[in-house]
């Protein structure tokens, strides 16, 4: 039977194919790392020809698990967001390094623009705001910098991961699905808009090099036969963190996920109802069934897991990511040092690209116990910021769902719980971003009548960790983080 699913999982460190059974279950998956490219402080990059050969390597190892192309009846793909690649029309090969969402070599195009007073148009017509995170002044940076885009001419298309991988997996259908779409802050999110020509105008982005924007459930074409084995459907796309939300069955107005990879990234979902915010969050679109979107209210944080892969391979204080765990554990508190995660700026609420990390209140007692506690601390802080922020735009969470890579670290989970004094609730597969965009091609193949159909088979079971925190201490802590964050801030 043709009931298996494939999603293409493409992050920040790593490609990832997983397979699944029709009811979410995880049968397989396969994974492979690819370079971080950091040409100068505050650039970072990829190589998407690396990223595509790792990307085919991984699904057709899933395709070998299931039997053949005939057993998969769609392919769902989920991606980090706002990351853009520049390739050939004609061959698919890219014309340039992919520019990282982590890269900040836009911050003073977009100080200039806020300076002049464009972010209140911005944001009314695409929900963000004028930060370098976004897609669109990359863009804009990429074709008055790079000679050799402008060579090709009309062979040049531009995408974010999940375009490019739809053009070479067809062989050159050229396409953005609306969540991704809605990254770049090139796209009206209102209604039924599409990519607006004030803003494109405004970032310096020809319209002509855009791909078409298409629903989440959306067959966009099948593979080519001679690729994978066979033709397969590929009917389910959406950003890591939208696929996360849906792989969390967040889709009913005020319920909230937080997802801990690369970054941490906290969504709140609203409904059909575009939400608005005063305190600098985004708003965003979460779903597209057919003609018909569904928005969140989020939070978006740069540094999570990416600060405990630095700790370990760029400080060389752990041996692996799964240590941080024991060492948080193995002392009382923090001995007073607090981390400040700007190893790439300051996301929300803060939104300061400017920003840089710092390690406060060490003293020769002071151990990597403490800095690794530090770290895993600093999560709940961010998190605690962001709660603050949603609730003063009248969006309170009742309980928290977690999921990501860092998820899996009970001390962290715990630590959320006892800092934000509420529920966090994780799913026993914590890997909801694959589950999302699996449930996105069930969907879009007719496995299920619909997305919260396929939310409700699909989700398996839950642990939940609840506040065990002294109200006082709680305070102490929040006060020590408040004073290196101010530092900070300056």
């Amino acid at each position: 039977m043709t009931e298996k699913i494939i999603v293409i999982d493409e992050g920040t460190t790593s490609t990832r194919a997983m397979l699944f059974s029709v009811d979410g279950t995880p049968l397989g998956s396969a994974q492979r790392e690819f370079r971080q490219h950091y040409p100068a402080p505050g650039l970072v990059e990829h190589d998407a020809a690396e990223i595509w050969t790792a990307t085919l390597a991984c699904t057709r190892a899933m395709i070998d698990k299931a039997g053949g192309a005939g057993a998969i009846a769609a392919i769902g793909i989920t991606n980090q967001r706002e990351t853009v690649v520049f390739w050939d029309r004609a061959t698919g090969e890219p014309l340039a390094p992919a520019i990282v969402w982590q890269d900040r070599r836009t911050a003073a195009d977009c100080a200039r623009l806020k300076a002049e007073g464009h972010e209140p148009a911005v944001q009314a017509a695409s929900g963000l705001l004028l930060d370098p995170y976004f897609s669109g002044s990359k863009i804009g940076w990429a074709l008055r910098n790079w000679p050799q885009l402008a060579e090709v001419g009309d062979r040049l298309a531009v995408g974010t991961v999940e375009s490019y991988l739809v053009h070479r997996l067809t062989g050159g259908v050229h396409v953005s699905d609306a969540t991704n779409a809605s990254r770049t802050l090139l796209m009206d999110i209102n209604g039924a808009s599409g990519w607006d020509a004030g803003l494109c105008d405004l970032l310096g982005v020809p319209m002509s090099l855009l791909p078409e924007i298409t629903g989440c459930t959306t067959t966009v074409g099948t593979t080519m036969p001679d690729l994978l084995g066979g033709a397969i459907p590929i009917c389910g796309m959406a950003g890591d963190q939208q696929a996360a939300t849906i792989g969390q069955a967040c889709l009913s107005p005020g319920q909230t996920k937080a997802t801990f990879g690369t970054g941490a990234f906290i969504l709140s979902a609203s409904g059909t109802t575009r939400p608005q915010s005063d305190n600098r969050l985004l708003a965003t679109i979460l779903a597209q069934e057919g003609d018909v979107r569904s928005y969140a209210l989020e939070g978006s944080v740069f540094v999570a897991g990416s600060l405990i892969k630095w700790l370990r391979d760029g400080l060389g204080l752990l041996a692996n990511a799964g240590e941080s765990e024991g060492l948080a554990r193995s002392v009382d508190d923090n001995g007073g040092a607090y981390l400040v995660p700007a190893l790439a700026g300051l996301g929300a609420p803060h939104w300061r690209p400017d920003a840089l990390a710092a390690l406060s209140g060490l003293s020769f007692a002071s151990n990597k116990a403490h800095i690794a506690r530090a770290a895993l601390e600093a999560q709940a802080y961010q998190a605690h910021d962001l709660k603050t922020a949603f609730a003063a735009d009248g969006v309170d969470w009742s309980e928290l769902r977690i999921d990501g890579g860092m998820a899996a670290n009970d001390w962290m989970a715990q630590d959320l719980a006892d800092m934000l004094d509420l529920t966090v609730e994780r799913p026993e597969f914590v890997e909801s971003t694959a589950l999302g965009a699996a449930m996105l091609a069930a969907t879009g193949a007719g496995l299920y009548p619909d997305l919260a159909s396929a939310t409700k088979a699909m989700r398996g079971r839950t642990t939940r960790f609840t506040p065990a925190l002294a109200p006082e201490k709680r305070k102490a802590r929040l006060a020590g983080w408040q004073s290196a964050l101010a530092k900070v801030l300056g």
